[in-house]
């Protein structure tokens, strides 16, 4: 009875501010009339005492020196030369003020709950053309997006989102364990100045820990998007391009902090919104990598006799411990805080330090652009390659949805992200088979 149900101030599922007499939580649904243990699930802080920054000035970068993708060898935007290749590969230690720790040791899972065979046979159906709820299939849906009958709230437009953008795809998915999706992506096709195609994919992945996080991804790759089809048909080079696609896309996401102050009365002590970035440009001649965070860029020749690369060196503080010869791979991804990321866009963001390379394929192949949702289950660029369909380069929303069903089946502790873009790119007109 609901005098007997327990009181809350906030949910045990995903810790929501709760009101008295609330029988259901309001931002996953969670029935609270039998309450279970408290999770052992709580949102990491990061340790940041660096002052907020503000935008941050452009600085021209002149193109880089291209290479092979199978050389791990690109120039960073900044001029500085990446670390030799490896098993895995870490940005150099750089002075951070601290890091941010992005993930739950044990997230919870969010599944729908049946509806109560004890109750009697509920509601009627409603009319048609009425939106049903899809965990009982009996309440109408309210204008809030929850279930008159039985409170569950109905799955977000962004839970799973499919895209195509002339020969490029993206899946996005919210996985098996959280209960929003904070990741995004944009894809764009863009012809350059002499005529020839060019096809990009910006993929963010909003940090937990932070508030707004889907708000910032978003934001930051939508902004990236605007400034790479503003720049690549002007002829900056795509290496440029890039550069200034992640400052614009770190402005967007810092604009989030002005925000009133009743949108964080819920969640006083988070930090303002942030995100991790990573994108590509693929030309006929030339593939550019670009980030800020873990997300990763990976390339998978079609010819599976060659070896295939991860193009991209994470921010966190893992990779930061081999990098330096302090751990060994081993050693690193197996402490609590491996996953913890040295490096995102954000207000409180300790300074912008945007990598990017350039690279020139000598065969085709397709480019992977992913958040850790994907690599968690396929870190190696091997196992990467080995999940990867024989026909991606033909068929890349069919090979997105296959690599992201091979996050689900191996668990989707996280959301997941993959954009696939295939290398040359092929002339305009063309698409997944």
């Amino acid at each position: 009875m609901m005098s007997q149900m327990p009181q809350l101030s906030a949910c045990p599922s995903c810790e929501w501010p709760l009101e008295s007499g609330d029988r259901f939580c309001g931002a996953c649904g969670y029935d609270l009339s039998a309450v279970p243990a408290r999770p052992d699930d709580s949102p990491t802080i990061a340790m940041n005492g660096a002052p907020p920054g503000g935008p941050w000035p452009e600085v021209p970068h002149p193109p880089a020196e291209v290479h092979l993708p199978a050389d791990l060898q690109g120039t960073e935007s900044g001029g500085h030369e990446p670390p030799p290749s490896g098993p895995v590969v870490g940005s150099p230690v750089s002075p951070v003020s601290g890091v941010r720790f992005d993930r739950s040791p044990e997230p919870d899972e969010y599944v729908l709950q049946a509806p109560d065979p004890r109750v009697a046979a509920g509601p009627p159906t409603p009319a048609e053309g009425t939106k049903v709820c899809v965990a009982c299939r009996a309440g109408r849906v309210d204008d809030d997006g929850y279930c008159e009958n039985c409170g569950h709230a109905q799955p977000r437009e962004r839970d799973h989102m499919e895209q195509e953008a002339g020969p490029i795809a993206a899946v996005s998915d919210r996985g098996l364990r959280h209960h929003r999706n904070e990741d995004a992506f944009t894809l764009g096709t863009s012809v350059l100045p002499d005529g020839s195609p060019a096809t990009f994919a910006v993929v963010c992945d909003g940090v937990s820990s932070a508030t707004r996080p889907d708000d910032a991804s978003l934001a930051a790759s939508r902004a990236a998007a605007e400034a790479l089809l503003a720049a690549l048909p002007q002829g900056t080079h795509p290496q440029q391009a890039m550069h200034e696609a992640i400052v614009a896309a770190s402005r967007a996401v810092n604009s989030l902090a002005a925000e009133p102050a009743t949108a964080r009365e819920h969640q006083p002590h988070q930090n303002a919104p942030a995100c991790t970035i990573v994108g590509s440009i693929v030309t006929p001649s030339l593939l550019v990598v670009g980030w800020v965070g873990d997300s990763r860029v990976y390339w998978v020749p079609t010819d599976r006799s060659s070896p295939p690369a991860r193009l991209t060196e994470d921010d966190s503080w893992a990779a930061q411990m081999v990098a330096a010869g302090l751990m060994n791979e081993a050693e690193a991804y197996a402490d609590e805080r491996a996953h913890a990321i040295t490096g995102w866009l954000g207000a409180d963001a300790y300074e912008l330090d945007p990598h990017t390379a350039s690279f020139k394929p000598d065969r085709p192949g397709v480019v992977l652009v992913c958040t850790d949702g994907l690599w968690n289950y396929a870190e190696a660029a091997d196992e990467m390659a080995e999940a990867v369909p024989a026909d991606a380069a033909a068929r890349p929303l069919h090979t997105a949805r296959v690599l992201v069903g091979h996050a689900l089946d191996g668990g989707g502790h996280d959301n997941v992200t993959v954009a696939v873009l295939p290398f040359p790119t092929p002339p305009q007109g063309a698409g997944s088979a």
